[in-house]
């Protein structure tokens, strides 16, 4: 009987090859998990929580004077985290006018949608820690080679820690937004973003971010004030809503992105759940063979259902978790084999060893900052396991530690 395995080596030194280069046209998809990993010096406290933490904040900031109304609406979702909270806040503002529905009509729930979309500014309006951290490792890759294509970060997160650490190395990097006074945003540079210098990094985000408003023609600007929210979640709205600027833009970019030749797309911190996105991802690798999507999952692969889902029907999406992986629509566990290069060891070490709460043998890169060293120590010969004392949080979507199973 044959036994299936994949070789871990195999395929981080394939990896390290190909992010060290600056050849491969490489984007980044970054979800919740990954600044949920950073650890505050002042809270001890995930910087900023993933969607479960996210949505205990903001119904308990909100409880005392909507907590009726929340409970009653998240006891109608199936998955009642807070974006889909706030999408049905917003459906019942749009349509029942003056009839009452839990206690608000139609202004009240505006008020409400506006309440949430402030909670959340407030909590995930979080500085970047001075110091090392996983956002800083990947600026020092984005910045340390010299590329034939720009890198894109594509993230459904509302926070600015990927601009802040861009800014902070000088790295400049390109939004969709341009002007001044009240930079508005423009679908055409986006489009036709490959006329920028590859050295400028791209960054599109997906479900909207702090310094987001709309203005009095209902234009989204970036007005530069972390209190402005403009938080829109394109899968639970109208198809009419979705076609505006800027969220058809910036999926048209996703698509544009995963639909060119050769291209490859790592997931990080994304559990795949997201169902607008992931549609997106599955209808591209179809319509692309060769283009790859690699997908870092903090879970054991039999709870990442959702990435396993498209990498069961698309053999060029790799899921790679803790204790398993799904290359090529097979699913086996990990087993080491003999070290590519002599120096490998240090390598391998970033990548295979003890995890942090667990005392199974395991995968690593799972783990946003993990993930992230590996990339900022891809052009060296040698490289040592992270150290970064803020980067040893456990993502709120994997409740349990990855262990092997």
């Amino acid at each position: 009987m044959t036994v299936n395995i994949h070789n871990p080596d195999q395929y981080m030194a394939s990896l390290r090859q190909i992010i060290g280069q600056g050849r491969k046209r490489i984007g980044l998809l970054v979800g919740a998990g990954a600044p949920a990993g950073i650890i505050s010096e002042v809270t001890n406290k995930p910087l900023i929580p993933a969607v479960a933490g996210l949505t205990s904040l903001v119904l308990e900031a909100l409880n005392s004077k909507y907590g009726e109304t929340l409970n009653a609406i998240a006891s109608e979702l199936d998955n009642p985290n807070i974006e889909n909270i706030l999408s049905r806040v917003r459906s019942l503002a749009g349509v029942i006018g003056s009839t009452e529905v839990h206690n608000l009509d139609g202004p009240g729930y505006k008020g409400l949608g506006e309440a949430i979309c402030e909670q959340i500014g407030a909590i995930v309006n979080q500085q970047l820690p001075a110091g090392p951290t996983p956002y800083s490792d990947i600026v020092t890759w984005i910045n340390g080679t010299a590329r034939e294509h720009a890198i894109e970060i594509f993230t459904t997160n509302y926070d600015l820690l990927f601009e802040q650490a861009l800014e902070r190395a000088k790295v400049p990097f390109f939004d969709g937004f341009t002007g001044t006074s009240e930079p508005f945003f423009d679908p055409s540079s986006v489009a036709n973003s490959k006329d920028l210098p590859p050295r400028w990094a791209r960054v599109w985000k997906l479900h909207g971010s702090l310094g987001w408003k709309s203005n009095d023609r209902e234009e989204v600007v970036r007005v530069g004030q972390s209190s402005a929210t403009h938080l829109v979640f394109p899968e639970h709205l109208k198809y009419e809503q979705t076609q505006k600027a800027p969220w058809a833009a910036l999926f048209d970019r996703l698509r544009a992105f995963l639909m060119t030749p050769d291209t490859l797309l790592i997931a990080t911190g994304f559990s795949f759940a997201d169902a607008h996105i992931s549609a997106r991802i599955d209808e591209c690798l179809s319509a692309n063979p060769s283009a790859s999507v690699f997908a870092f999952q903090f879970k054991p692969l039999n709870q990442e259902a959702a990435a396993c889902d498209i990498a069961q029907r698309r053999a060029n999406m790799s899921v790679y978790c803790p204790d398993k992986a799904m290359i090529n629509g097979i699913a086996a566990v990990w087993m080491p084999g003999d070290p590519p290069t002599r120096h490998w060891e240090p390598i391998r070490a970033g990548y295979w060893g003890v995890g942090s709460d667990s005392d199974a043998v395991q995968f690593l890169l799972g783990r946003f900052d993990r993930l992230a060293r590996f990339f900022a120590s891809s052009r060296s010969e040698q490289s040592s396991p992270p150290t970064h004392p803020m980067a040893t949080a456990v993502p709120e979507h994997a409740p349990e530690p990855g262990t092997s199973s």
